[in-house]
């Protein structure tokens, strides 16, 4: 999985070792972090496109973000595509959960999945929530889910 800045800048090597360095980099400035991590997907044509985002929150200092993008030439029903937006989305909170446990910092994962029945994605909020909060994580859903619904959807 490549990852990036906002910038478009690639970040080198393994995402961990990334996310290590800004972790210390933040601890050095003074910053307490909360980091939430999301995914969004898009539908064009033949192929879905997921953007992953790892959001880094400081404490009344704005934020910054690293980006992957993946595309899949996989046919989705919308609940499944909003599952693998999930899954997505819980690799990456499993894979640095013993590095921010270590920061002891707060993390969250970020689902695109409507709390109001009306829409059609609330259709996987029942299996969303019981994957993220049945792997250990909080979970937000929309309206709450800025991480998912605007930082990923805008790099999707």
């Amino acid at each position: 999985m490549k990852w990036h800045k906002f910038n478009g800048e690639v970040l080198d090597g393994d995402i961990k070792d990334a996310v290590r360095m800004a972790l210390e980099r933040e601890k050095q400035n003074g910053s307490k972090l909360k980091v939430c991590i999301g995914t969004d997907s898009q539908v064009r044509s033949e192929t879905t496109d997921f953007a992953t985002v790892i959001v880094f929150l400081r404490e009344k200092r704005g934020g910054f973000m690293f980006i992957t993008n993946e595309k899949s030439a996989q046919s989705f029903s919308l609940k499944e595509r909003m599952l693998a937006e999930v899954s997505k989305s819980i690799a990456v909170a499993y894979d640095l959960c013993p590095l921010l446990d270590e920061y002891k910092v707060e993390m969250e994962v970020h689902a695109d999945i409507n709390t109001n029945p009306h829409f059609n994605s609330n259709t996987a909020l029942k299996e969303a929530m019981g994957y993220i909060m049945g792997m250990g994580f909080i979970f937000k859903a929309k309206p709450e889910a800025f991480a998912s619904s605007c930082c990923a959807d805008k790099v999707v």
